[in-house]
Order: structure tokens, then sequence, then C-alpha cells
């Protein structure tokens, strides 16, 4: 299945920026179940410097700096991508998630001691005993790590509430304990903190979900929104997306941006600018399934 995203964020100021200076995490990743077509990023005004590198997580960081007065500041990112499904085994098939937390510890296989980084504390996702103890019913002794994550999953589906009114990107994980309430980045990084508590590697993964507007109903335009889930790697199976917000394991509807140890690593753009006032934000994603051709019919 293909798409194609389009990612607009635009900041007006009150009085004139004089210098910014931004990174942006807008361009899609290479991964076993997506292939980035075509990715560009558009800055206006144009930037007096602009570069891409690859961060030490493996994704595609833009940086530029504009160095004129300006009054708004408008980025937008338009990328091709497609996706293709990835069949799991049945969950009761896979290891105990003790097992799992062993192997992140032989020497003889680099995937999972090269992701022992991602069992460690990060910055917005400090060890939390109520998360990791919230937990501790997915997690009976020798249960299947799948089966056990799909459970840790769907209990805080039904148990946190979706508020987008009630959390800030800055909001700590303890104040979502407390409240069960927030959105999808809260969501994945109690994951996050509970599953690193066990000892398991767990990744932040930042992205977008195809939304379908009710039947009937026209889709609107810049409708759709960034998304975040959480990452576990499993042996044999790699990383394995789960989506606590939708409680669903991501599929063809998903789309990978960035991934890193938490919200802060993988941010869609941040920067330093001087001067400007206050300011007003407008944010406008849309993502779109690009039609496949219709194999020509040969004549009778």
């Amino acid at each position: 299945m293909k798409f194609r995203v389009q990612h607009l964020t635009r900041y007006e100021y009150a009085e004139p920026v004089s210098l910014c200076h931004s990174i942006a995490h807008l361009k899609p990743l290479q991964t076993r179940r997506q292939r980035c077509l075509s990715s560009q990023l558009r800055v206006d005004p144009w930037p007096a410097v602009m570069r891409e590198h690859e961060d030490f997580f493996g994704n595609r960081v833009n940086y530029f700096s504009i160095q004129q007065a300006h009054n708004a500041l408008e980025v937008t990112a338009t990328s091709e991508i497609e996706i293709t499904h990835i069949a799991l085994p049945e969950a009761d098939k896979t290891p105990p998630w003790e097992r799992v937390v062993a192997r992140l510890y032989d020497k003889g296989d680099g995937l999972m001691t090269n992701a022992r980084i991602f069992t460690l504390p990060s910055p917005q996702v400090p060890p939390d005993p109520a998360a990791r103890d919230y937990a501790t019913a997915s997690f009976p002794a020798g249960r299947p790590i799948l089966e056990a994550t799909l459970d840790l999953m769907g209990r805080i589906y039904r148990e946190f509430e979706y508020d987008p009114h009630s959390t800030t990107i800055a909001t700590p994980i303890a104040e979502v304990m407390e409240q069960r309430r927030g959105v999808c980045q809260d969501f994945a990084h109690i994951a996050i903190a509970a599953l690193r508590g066990f000892g398991l590697a767990v990744r932040y993964v930042s992205g977008y979900l195809e939304t379908l507007p009710p039947p009937g109903q026209v889709k609107l335009q810049g409708a759709d929104a960034s998304h975040a889930w959480f990452s576990v790697l499993i042996p044999e199976l790699g990383w394995v997306d789960f989506d606590p917000t939708n409680d669903q394991i991501p599929g063809e509807q998903y789309i990978t941006t960035a991934i890193g140890r938490d919200f802060q690593d993988v941010t869609p753009l941040r920067g330093i600018f001087y001067g400007g006032g206050t300011h007003d934000l407008l944010v406008a994603v849309d993502v779109n399934r690009i039609a496949e051709p219709v194999p020509a019919i040969p004549p009778a």
C-alpha cells in the first residue's frame, strides 16, 4: 500500500524574528516494513543554511537556519511511502519475557546487545515504580512476550481515557499514571516505562496513522495528525510495534517517521529563535492513499 503524506507547520509571530535555528524529524525512515519512495522538505523563508544528517538512532534529521528577519515560518514535508504487511506468529508461541531480557546480554547476538540503550531511563521516561507495578498483572513469570505485551496494550487502552486537554508534551509519567488520562504520547511513555522496568528493550515511535472519514462523508484536508506508539525488541521477530491508543498492532495504515528513547528524541520540529514575541501555531497533516494502477485486461 502506498501513501502520500504532507505535514505543514506554520508559525506566525507578533514581532519580527531576526534569526532561527531549527531541526526537523519529518522525513520517513526506511524499515523492513516501510520504504520511503521520495521525500522533500520546503522551508519559507528560504534558509541560509540547510543540511540533512542521520542521527544516532538512524533517523533522517534536517537542520536549517534562517538568518533574515521574518514574521512567519512555514515548513512543509511531502513524502511518498510504501508499506508492506508483516505477519506475526501466534502470541503464545513467542518466548517467555524473561528469556527475551536474558538475550539482551548474549554477546553473540549483536541486534539484541546493541538495543540495550532502550532498556535505560531517558529524559522523559525515568524509572517509574507505579508504571512497572501496573504492568505486573500482564507479566507473570513465564508468560510469552507477545501475549504479555498485547495484554498490557489492551489494559492501557481500556483503563486510560484519551483526553487531549489533560496533558502537555512536558507532563511527567507519574502525573499521567495518577490521573489515568492523556494522549498517544503519554500512553506510549507509560508502556515504555513499564516494560523497561522489567529490563526489556522498548523504543518510542513517531509517525502518522491514516484516518478515514465516516461513511458518506468527505475527508477533510489537514484533518490527520502525528501519532505515537511503542516498539519492543523480540528475538527472531525484530522490533514489533504496539499502539495502546487504539489497542492494535500497527499495520499498513501506520507510517514511521522517527524512533528514539522517548518523544524528546523525535520531535517533529524544534529550535530556537530570536525576537518574535508571542506566536500562533498551525499544524495540518494529510495522509492519503496513492491509487494503484489497474492492470490492463488483454483483448480476448
